[in-house]
């Protein structure tokens, strides 16, 4: 008895030693929205960080399961006026979801791939957005389940929904969806992920042309972690700079190795730096994104061995930012959401940029007071953000516009 109530108590002590250590390192601006939710939020994913790190040293589970299962959640209940149900196409799982009610003319489509660094979520997590979308656009949403990281390295999660995409296209007359309205959409690395896939299909003539593309603040590139978001947010969550870098290398090499070298710039030859920097320039950015401050970064020394690990960074296909023109002119109509407390902010702004310099359409959306998830917690029981609701609806707006 002596010795569990010793355990409990270290138990405990470890928790709140770890939410004091790790708020002291997290940056949360008055302006931002709901500070005070957002605190409460942070405190819950520090508290389960620790206990799957606890867990994980008693070999009961990885800290990973722990982390997947507190993001997945809770699957909401079906809402009401949508059909849902799941399927395969090929080898991926996806989670269809269609309004119950008669369409007045064949239905649009929204393909959904979920955000989660590529690491965390599910079709569970992302369950109340995809009714959502379905529900207010009138639309049908097919939520891809693609394979995650480290099990599933890159290029294992562009693969897949590339797969689903490449699926439904072919068979769209079996689900009544307009051909002329399919749109690909996704959150933070399902950003990513909406964009590879868009590129990749841009110039295809043997299947029905992307409509659009969504991009609710997404990750675009890995070249320089020090732009004026990393800079100013890179404490502020729910996306840390450093935690930013961690997903990307749990994608691209399993593990973490190198990661703090990778964050002054090591990894990138300097003739690439040159070929890259004319798209990824903090020159490219308007300067009212940079009042919150900005130092300009000069990247350390190159290490060849270094670069021999992530080489795949350069990669269109998992840095959408480095395709070249020829592709980006061929893009469909696009979508970009970005949230000013956000360290993926920057990557939104240079791509909508580069976009519109190609002669691409771009509607976008920047939530003033928002943070990275913002949009995700649109409905979330009483920890909802009205300015995540807003977003939400810009999206659906679009998506009824096209």
């Amino acid at each position: 008895m002596i010795l569990l109530v010793i355990f409990v108590a270290s138990f405990i002590f470890a928790i709140i030693r770890t939410i004091r250590t790790e708020f002291a390192s997290c940056s949360i601006p008055p302006e931002v929205s709901n500070p005070g939710k957002l605190r409460f939020i942070v405190a819950v994913l520090i508290v389960a960080s620790t206990v799957g790190r606890i867990f994980e040293k008693m070999e009961l589970c990885s800290s990973l399961a722990v982390k997947r299962l507190v993001f997945s959640g809770r699957r909401p209940p079906p809402a009401p006026g949508v059909q849902q149900e799941d399927a395969q196409f090929g080898r991926v799982p996806v989670r269809l979801y269609r309004p119950r009610a008669p369409p007045a003319r064949p239905r649009g489509a929204v393909l959904l791939f979920h955000g989660g660094g590529w690491i965390c979520c599910s079709l569970d997590s992302h369950e109340k957005i995809c009714q959502y979308i379905a529900k207010e656009s009138d639309s049908m949403v097919v939520s891809v389940g693609y394979r995650l990281a480290p099990e599933h390295k890159y290029p294992a999660a562009y693969e897949d929904c590339l797969s689903a995409t490449q699926h439904f296209l072919q068979h769209l007359q079996h689900y009544a969806v307009d051909p002329a309205r399919v749109t690909v959409c996704g959150d933070s690395a399902g950003g990513n992920l909406a964009a590879a896939v868009s590129q990749t299909l841009a110039g295809r003539s043997d299947l029905p042309r992307l409509r659009a593309q969504i991009l609710i603040y997404p990750g675009l590139q890995a070249l320089d972690f020090n732009l004026p978001s990393y800079q100013q947010n890179r404490g502020v969550p729910l996306l840390f700079q450093e935690r930013a870098l961690f997903y990307s290398l749990q994608y691209v090499q399993g593990d973490t190795s190198n990661l703090e070298e990778i964050l002054q710039g090591a990894h990138i030859p300097p003739d690439m730096w040159l070929k890259y920097r004319k798209w990824v320039n903090p020159d490219n950015i308007p300067e009212e994104f940079k009042v919150r401050g900005y130092k300009p970064h000069k990247p350390c020394e190159f290490k060849p061995e270094i670069f021999e690990r992530v080489k795949r960074f350069c990669e269109p296909t998992l840095c959408p930012l480095f395709a070249e023109d020829a592709i980006i002119q061929k893009l469909p109509e696009s979508f970009i959401l970005t949230c000013e407390y956000d360290v993926l902010r920057d990557d939104g702004l240079l791509y909508k940029k580069r976009l519109e310099d190609n002669g691409v359409p771009v509607t976008w959306y920047h939530i003033e007071d928002g943070f990275h998830g913002i949009v995700n917690l649109f409905d979330h029981f009483g920890l909802s953000f009205p300015s995540g609701k807003k977003g939400m609806d810009r999206v659906v707006a679009f998506i009824r516009g096209l």
